[in-house]
């Protein structure tokens, strides 16, 4: 079992990568001294593979669990779902010291995590996630929230999980496209703060999407330590925790104007990184010859880098970006890239050049 711990003084906590997570759960939480009463919060798809493992080891640890359950994707980062997800937990009489367990991908943890942050003003969070994205990213920060229909993560909260429990074995029936669209964050990674390891991805591609054990769990934890420590240098994204947002405003833009329904995440951001780089080609610097580096690992990685749109969508899009939860002073402002392996964040770019790196070279369209 790895460790990699996220250095927030009394906050801090620590990541375990390894398999055979899910087995301890309770043991872990035992340890972190809650009380008894406490809530799993999955989805209908997640749910029948690991929940009972997580219940049993909850319950042998003394613990009194509640199951509650939402639908799968996107759409239950809702106010709605949100609601009921607090009824759920009123009616099982949570108290101040009681926690939830967030067993699933990025949507249940973003979901989980606010709910806990604003039960009874704030109950402890244990994050479980069971795919490579939420393993690499989503769990990790405390960022959470959920989506208005005017785009993306724009009611939440800052509420660092107590524990972050990475069992890889969950990553082995992970379906293809859930497991690729993952990769969107590892290649961000890579490219803004480790060259080493954007060239290790580079290398081994092959044995990743083999789910090579050993080098994912190299991989997943290195890209965890990349965020622990960007975010022990600043949690709550008043600078260097920007970067994490490369190729997102983009990204959760085409989420948005195609009704987070024909992209998953890590695709759109897929597209949102390839832009990204050819702004920065422009702007910042950036080397033409890494932009193609860039669009070739995440076609090796079976991801997008590319995206059709009509005058009508580039519109609806741009509106989007206007409302995207980054944007100061009515500015939309970038992360950029300097080389691989260093950005700068908060950089101002005309929606002109914008429009204009988005013109695809291959025949891909947007829905809707």
């Amino acid at each position: 079992m790895q460790t990699v711990q996220v250095p927030l003084g009394e906050r801090g906590y620590d990541i375990l990568i390894g398999p055979g997570a899910l087995k301890d759960v309770g043991g872990h939480c035992a340890r972190l001294g809650f009380a008894a009463r406490c809530a799993i919060l999955s989805d209908t798809n997640v749910a029948p593979l690991f929940a009972a493992t997580v219940h049993k080891s909850l319950v042998k640890a003394g613990f009194d669990p509640a199951l509650i359950l939402v639908p799968p994707g996107e759409g239950s980062k809702s106010l709605k779902v949100f609601h009921s997800c607090h009824d759920q937990l009123a009616a099982h009489r949570m108290e101040r010291k009681s926690f939830i367990v967030a067993l699933g991908g990025g949507v249940v943890g973003d979901l989980a995590g606010f709910v806990a942050a604003t039960h009874l003003r704030g109950v402890a969070l244990v994050q479980v996630p069971t795919t490579l994205l939420a393993q690499v990213d989503s769990s990790v920060g405390g960022k959470v929230g959920v989506n208005l229909k005017a785009g993306k993560n724009l009611v939440g909260a800052f509420h660092q999980p107590r524990l972050v429990l990475c069992d890889l074995a969950t990553l082995r029936g992970l379906p293809d496209r859930e497991f690729r669209a993952g990769l969107a964050e590892v290649i961000k990674y890579g490219i803004i703060y480790d060259a080493a390891l954007f060239e290790r991805l580079e290398r081994e591609m092959p044995k990743i999407l083999r789910r090579h054990s050993t080098t994912l769990a190299e991989i997943i934890a290195r890209c965890c330590q990349i965020k622990a420590d960007v975010v022990g240098q600043d949690e709550t994204e008043t600078g260097l925790r920007a970067i994490l947002n490369f190729g997102h405003t983009i990204g959760h833009g085409l989420e948005a104007i195609s009704g987070y329904g024909r992209y998953l995440h890590g695709e759109a951001i897929a597209i949102g990184q390839v832009a990204a780089a050819r702004l920065s080609a422009e702007l910042s610097g950036f080397p033409p010859a890494d932009i193609a580096r860039i669009a070739n690992l995440f076609a090796r990685a079976g991801l997008p880098t590319e995206v059709r749109l009509s005058a009508s969508q580039k519109q609806r899009l741009f509106a989007a970006m206007q409302r995207d939860k980054k944007v100061s002073g009515g500015e939309i402002k970038f992360v950029l890239a300097r080389r691989i392996g260093e950005v700068v964040w908060g950089q101002k770019v005309p929606l002109a050049r914008v429009e204009a790196v988005l013109e695809p070279t291959a025949n891909q369209s947007v829905g809707g």
